[in-house]
């Protein structure tokens, strides 16, 4: 198990990875994974730091605090996210910061299995993490207001480190920037994340003895890499629309655009793919929200084409619930990570809490 980590570690030497740092793009809040990851143009809440950093000059008048945690793959996966939304006193800048962990843990070490004389000792099989973090700092400020219309913009600058046991670890480093215009009932919203190409650095550590043994087993010993991670756009457009006095509807989508060459997308070329993300809010007097989303649209194969002749397009739903309970909001997605045809359902949670620092209102 541990070489074969090795080896796709090693694979790349200051080389763009079309799936480098894969786990920045799984999403943070229950909310936005319940709408399909369309939240480029909508976001408000302290999760903007992780979507679109514009988004969190909206956190006034109070201290915000976000929560989350899921399980993927029956429990091996795990992924947690949290973080805190700052403003600032003139109201026109908040700051940010986020950590994210996805982490395998109890990853069986199997190097020293086999002994010398061929037998097999399962007492020399150890456990490992392979753990991926990710620390955001964010900064927006509002840079116009006047009635009906507002301005914002955002950017991040992001700290990763990823470790692999004691084997490897890598460190890197890059910048995400954001905009958000908010017009009568439209919403309009851009990122531009790793806009600098962000980039990990790999070191290794290896022991005598292991270096003996992945010698002996025709593994190559690695001994620094860097990967880097190609600049990705996501812009969107999202929509009000009232429901009688008390209730309101929400309407996003969402185009992510990659620059690394052709994907199994919607709109799939070379060096550009689109890929297109859809999502539905449904609020009741604030207090209560119902979700809905779809993305990841591909072409896959037709339920039952054992002969490989048929391609169809799948797609990852996904739907939730939300409360608001004055100062504390609870949200719950039922997220796909695979495809309709091929589900692989996840339950994940968020909580929301906000600390008020003076009696005045949200600014929405």
């Amino acid at each position: 198990m541990i070489s074969g980590l090795i080896l796709a570690m090693q694979s790349v030497n200051a080389q763009f990875r079309k799936y480098s740092n894969e786990f920045l793009n799984i999403g943070a809040g229950a909310r936005g994974l319940s709408m399909g990851s369309a939240q480029a143009a909508s976001i408000t809440d302290g999760a903007a730091g992780y979507w679109n950093p514009a988004g969190l000059v909206h956190v006034q008048n109070m201290t915000q605090v976000n929560l989350m945690h899921s399980e993927y793959f029956a429990g091996i996966g795990k992924y947690d996210y949290a973080s805190v939304a700052l403003p600032t006193n003139n109201e026109k800048r908040v700051l940010g910061i986020t950590g994210l962990r996805f982490a395998v843990d109890d990853i069986a070490n199997t190097l020293f299995l086999v002994n010398p004389d061929g037998s097999l000792d399962y007492n020399n099989i150890q456990t490992f993490s392979s753990a991926d973090y990710a620390f955001l700092l964010s900064y927006a400020q509002n840079l116009r207001r006047t009635e009906g219309q507002m301005i914002n913009f955002g950017a991040n600058a992001k700290i990763i480190h990823r470790s692999v046991g004691k084997f490897a670890k890598a460190w890197g480093f890059g910048l995400d920037a954001g905009l958000q215009i908010f017009k009568d009932k439209w919403r309009f919203g851009i990122v531009a994340k790793d806009v600098t190409s962000t980039f990990n650095t790999w070191s290794f550590n290896f022991t005598d003895k292991e270096k003996e043994v992945l010698y002996l087993t025709q593994n190559d010993i690695p001994v620094r890499s860097t990967e880097l991670t190609s600049p990705r756009l996501t812009v969107g457009a999202s929509r009000i629309f009232n429901i009688g006095k008390t209730s309101t509807l929400l309407a996003e989508t969402d185009f992510d655009i990659t620059f690394d060459g052709q994907r199994n997308t919607v709109i799939s070329g070379d060096p550009i793919s689109i890929d297109p993300k859809l999502g539905l809010e449904y609020s009741y007097k604030n207090i209560l929200f119902v979700r809905g989303g779809i993305n990841n649209f591909q072409k896959g194969l037709a339920d039952g084409d054992t002969l490989n002749q048929k391609k169809v397009w799948i797609y990852q739903p996904s739907v939730g619930v939300g409360f608001r309970i004055k100062s504390v909001v609870v949200d719950y997605a039922y997220a796909n990570l695979a495809n309709q045809s091929n589900p692989l359902f996840t339950h994940v949670f968020s909580l929301r809490v906000d600390i008020r620092r003076r009696d005045k209102s949200v600014v929405f």
